[in-house]
């Protein structure tokens, strides 16, 4: 047990000291923006460190103030007074408290990114617009449009003493990264604040410092419930809790994506919050939420457990008890800096191009507007309807079109297909001529009754115009279930699912697909089903599979390994080796054989591929997999006599007879004649491959590896060949 503390406090120690540093600087510059005394920052430092570290469901998760809260706390305290904002912050702990023991935390990952990053960039435009104020020395205004409405004022005639600490503050911030070694030690925030302290103290500019009281351990100012309607305390206790909540759980599963040990607790989490929002709320804080800038500097620092949050909130509790009159030199100008700085980093780019890249942009610039417009809680609830209303449109809404190409006209259905989409649907199908062949492809999730009429009326109208029309559905039967009147499966395999034989695939709707008897009876119906083949790969997989090809073609084939398998056409290998283009380098013959190297001169051909894949390619490993029920090694073990001549055949299975030697000399076996022939000639191949002298002498020097593989039809199971030349099925990996 001594060890096992040593080891976390090697760890977990050191990290604790680097989110101090990070976490005292925005403590206390968020409480000034919030309106708040400067030491209510600093409490709910200590207690976002202590309890929810304790109590969270993250173990490496760092709670504080919150840069997130800012303009939520201002309006709750301009609105109710400070006491009565820590009122009804106790409440909101109890709120989510409450929530959290009723496990409810995983409804609050819910709410769309794209709103969550949409109020942030809100609350950091506001910060920005505010604090500049502060920064130019003077005070900010009521509101962010009366901040940016004053702005150009204070920036043309305001020149104090106050704009220079201000604008030193930030060019440490934004420059502090290109300093040599010290960004490690150091971090951005409390650079920044010592350079601009240390600037007003050595030049003794008149500067608005820090203030804090006396009587900084004394609670008689604490949580009063304020008068006035009830229904606005409990909006501000409601506001509070759901943007401290969101913030906390979506910052827990982000930062879990950032280290290896226990997963996060949501609902443990949440409960933790709602406990330090009540003590921080009770001893006169501001709401504490979980702060990815401080956890994600508890992570990268090393930090392996909570010990290191609970240590950096006692570290803050022994700067505040310590060290205040040392606080009490930082210049309110450089904290401004600090949150101007940080507003505009909540504004993420990334965040931003993520939300576009899903269309979810009205959702966050509206959401961002209505936040810096109206506030903070109005400007969620617009984000979450514009998210609702965009989630409804795109379940409702259907994309078709009808286009022309070589190959004829095609109609392509994508999405839900409702009664909305049936004016587009017939547009577009209005736009078809008469007496043409039409390819309909329904890559639909959700057809209706209105939709499913009106595409049938439509290829009734047109089939008896003389035109022919083929529908594919590529996921759901829909159409096909509501016209023949049964109801349509679950799941449904894709058409290009190209490892299903053609009769299992679904089939278009004529007789030459519908008919596999009658298709194979003529060499016509053989050649049409390769080119209805091409014709789906064209339309569905090679729009998909083009990049990738397109890069192949352009760098060259690079496969790390020749795969010699059989012709059998039940075998493939790409999809027992879940393989794709460029893998493989794979050589198919008749009972995968491979003639000695003695013998290869009558037949050349695996010889050829083995010198191309040896020196050209540089493959590593040569397997040679076999398979049950060979047809090519029972003909050699029962020759029977066949109507047709087969000479060709016969020469070739040859190189097969020394495996039928080995079997016969063997000893008895519970396997049947045929397998063991299968399983034995992989063996016997396997030799005859190190009989060409640059295999074996790759194989001496380590550069290559010879690999037996066998494949049981009846089971779907992939055999390897061990060194003592028995066959063990590959292990099916677990499900966790």
């Amino acid at each position: 047990m001594n060890g096992f503390w040593r080891e976390r406090l090697r760890a977990d120690l050191p990290a604790s000291l680097v989110v101090v540093l990070v976490a005292l600087p925005l403590s206390l510059g968020i409480a000034v923006a919030s309106g708040a005394p400067v030491i209510a920052g600093l409490i709910s430092a200590v207690v976002g460190g202590i309890v929810a570290g304790v109590l969270g469901g993250s173990v490496v998760q760092v709670s504080g103030p919150a840069a997130g809260l800012t303009l939520i706390v201002a309006q709750t305290v301009a609105t109710f007074g400070w006491r009565g904002a820590c009122a009804i912050t106790v409440a909101a702990g109890l709120l989510q408290l409450l929530l959290g023991a009723s496990r409810v935390a995983r409804a609050a990952l819910a709410v769309s990114p794209a709103v969550v990053h949409g109020m942030l960039a809100g609350v950091g435009a506001v910060i920005v617009l505010s604090q500049v104020h502060v920064l130019l020395g003077d005070a900010p205004q009521a509101s962010a449009l009366a901040n940016l409405k004053a702005l150009p004022r204070e920036l043309m005639h305001n020149h104090t003493t106050a704009v220079l600490i201000g604008v030193l503050t930030l060019v440490v911030l934004a420059l502090w990264r290109y300093v040599p070694a010290l960004p490690k030690v150091i971090p951005a925030p409390l650079a920044a604040i010592v350079v601009g302290t240390a600037t007003a103290v050595v030049t003794g500019w008149p500067v608005r410092r820090v203030e804090i009281p006396d009587d900084i351990l004394s609670f008689e100012a604490g949580p009063q419930w304020p008068g006035g309607p009830l229904h606005a305390a409990l909006a501000a206790v409601g506001a509070i809790a759901m943007v401290a909540s969101v913030e906390s759980l979506l910052c827990a599963v982000a930062v879990d994506r950032m280290h290896s040990g226990p997963r996060v607790n949501l609902d443990r989490e949440l409960c933790g919050q709602g406990a330090a929002n009540m003590v921080a709320g009770a001893l006169g804080g501001l709401p504490v939420a979980g702060v990815i800038v401080r956890s994600s500097t508890n992570v990268r620092a090393g930090a392996r457990s909570r010990l290191s949050t609970v240590l950096h909130g006692v570290w803050i509790l022994v700067l505040v008890v310590a060290a205040v009159p040392v606080i009490e030199l930082i210049p309110l100008p450089a904290l401004a800096a600090l949150l101007v700085y940080t507003g505009v980093q909540m504004v993420n780019l990334t965040h931003a191009q993520q939300v576009h890249q899903h269309r979810e942009t009205p959702v966050y610039l509206l959401t961002l507007l209505s936040v810096v417009v109206l506030g903070l809680f109005e400007g969620v609830l617009i984000g979450m309807a514009c998210a609702l209303l965009l989630s409804a449109w795109r379940l409702t809404h259907a994309t078709v079109r009808a286009y022309l190409d070589g190959q004829g006209w095609h109609v392509l259905v994508e999405g839900s297909v409702t009664f909305l989409a049936v004016p587009r649907l017939s547009r577009e199908l209005a736009r078809i001529p008469a007496a043409t062949v039409v390819s309909v492809e329904l890559n639909a999730d959700f057809m209706d009754h209105a939709a499913v009429t009106a595409l049938h009326d439509w290829l009734v109208g047109h089939e008896r115009g003389g035109g022919t029309v083929e529908v594919h559905e590529l996921h759901h039967d829909w159409y096909a279930g509501a016209v023949t009147g049964q109801r349509p499966p679950a799941r449904k395999l894709h058409p290009t699912a190209w490892w299903l034989p053609r009769i299992h695939r679904t089939a278009a709707p004529d007789s030459a697909e519908t008919d596999p008897a009658a298709d194979a009876a003529s060499a016509g119906g053989a050649k049409e089903r390769l080119v209805r083949g091409a014709r789906m790969f064209h339309h569905h997989a090679a729009r998909r599979i083009a990049p990738l090809l397109a890069d192949l073609a352009r760098t060259g084939q690079q496969p790390t390994q020749l795969f010699l398998t059989c012709s059998d056409s039940r075998v493939v290998p790409s999809l027992i080796t879940a393989t794709g283009p460029g893998d493989l380098f794979v050589v198919r013959n008749v009972g995968n054989l491979v003639p000695r190297s003695e013998d290869g001169d009558a037949d050349p051909s695996v010889g050829a591929a083995v010198d191309f894949a040896l020196n050209v390619l540089q493959v590593r490993t040569i397997t040679v997999c076999g398979h049950s029920g060979c047809g090519a090694l029972a003909a050699l073990l029962r020759p029977v006599t066949h109507p047709a001549p087969m000479p060709h055949l016969g020469r070739w299975l040859r190189h097969a007879r020394p495996s039928l030697t080995r079997v016969e000399s063997a000893p008895p076996s519970d396997a049947d004649h045929l397998t063991r022939l299968c399983q034995t000639n992989v063996v016997q191949q396997l030799e005859h491959l190190a009989t060409y002298p640059a295999v074996w002498e790759r194989v001496a020097d380590g550069r290559l590896e010879l690999v037996g593989m066998y494949f049981d039809l009846a089971t779907s199971r992939v055999h390897l060949l061990g060194p003592d030349h028995t066959f063990t099925a590959v292990d099916t990996p677990s499900r966790v």
